[in-house]
């Protein structure tokens, strides 16, 4: 499976962190997944896990790792934002 160059990644979005607001880094530190899409990826990580995904799930899993690594990065971002935020006041 392949995942995100995260540190390359992460560089890149440095410049998204650097215009986001308070109120949208919570925001984003609180984005979940809904229930029928978390079940879905609990469904694929479990048969990738057994080793019995189709190619066509297999992509459909990388593809949400990759975008978990992504709003992951986002999300430390956020908080470090609302940390500098609480620190200033």
């Amino acid at each position: 499976m392949t995942r995100c160059d995260t540190p390359v990644l992460d560089r890149l979005l440095d410049p998204v962190a650097e215009i986001l607001t308070p109120e949208v880094a919570e925001r984003l530190v609180r984005l979940r997944f809904d229930s029928k899409a978390q079940a879905s990826l609990d469904k694929l990580a479990r048969k990738c896990n057994e080793g019995k995904l189709t190619p066509a799930e297999r992509r459909e899993y990388e593809v949400c790792v990759q975008t978990i690594d992504f709003i992951s990065i986002l999300q430390s971002k956020a908080r470090l934002l609302l940390k500098r935020t609480d620190q200033d006041k």
